[in-house]
C-alpha cells in the first residue's frame, strides 16, 4: 500500500482510475480525457507535450530519495504546461516535500513504510525562514 501526502498530511489514494505506462499511451491512437500516466525518472517529459491536455494526473516515479531527476521534470511537466495533478511517487524523504511542492507537484506517494518511520507531522509544511530573516531576528 501507499499513503498520500499533500499540505493538509496523510491520506489514501482517491485515485480510482489506474495509470498507462508512458509506452503504452505513445501506442494509443485516440487519448480519452482524464487518463493518469506513470512517468519513469529517465524519460524526457516532452514526449508527453502534445497530449497533457488529455491527461489527469502524471505520477512521476522517484526509485530512490537520493535520485532527484524528478524534481527536474516535474519543474518541466509544468513549464510545457501541464496544469493537471502531479505527483511524485517513491521512497522521498519529509525533507524532500519542500522541494517537490516548490517544483510543481501536487502531492506525494510514498509506501506505507515510510510513513511509519516518518509520520505525518514531519510531512506538514512549516514556515520557511532564510537564514537573512533568521540573522535579522537575532540582532
Amino acid at each position: 500500500m501507499t499513503v498520500i501526502v499533500t499540505d493538509t498530511g496523510f491520506a489514501p489514494d482517491d485515485w480510482t482510475g489506474g495509470f498507462v505506462g508512458i509506452d503504452e499511451l505513445a501506442a494509443m491512437d485516440a487519448l480519452p480525457g482524464g487518463l493518469a500516466v506513470d512517468l519513469p525518472n529517465d524519460r524526457d517529459p516532452a514526449e508527453l507535450a502534445a497530449r497533457l491536455d488529455r491527461i489527469a494526473l502524471i505520477r512521476v516515479a522517484f526509485p530512490a530519495y537520493t535520485d532527484g531527476r524528478g524534481f527536474s521534470i516535474g519543474k518541466s511537466l509544468r513549464d510545457l504546461g501541464f496544469a493537471g495533478r502531479l505527483r511524485a511517487a517513491g521512497p522521498l524523504i519529509a525533507d524532500q516535500y519542500r522541494m517537490a511542492r516548490r517544483v510543481g507537484f501536487d502531492e506525494v506517494e510514498i509506501p506505507d513504510e515510510m510513513a511509519e518511520r516518518q509520520p505525518e507531522e514531519q510531512w506538514r509544511p512549516r514556515p520557511q525562514v532564510s537564514y537573512q530573516q533568521h540573522l535579522s531576528g537575532c540582532r
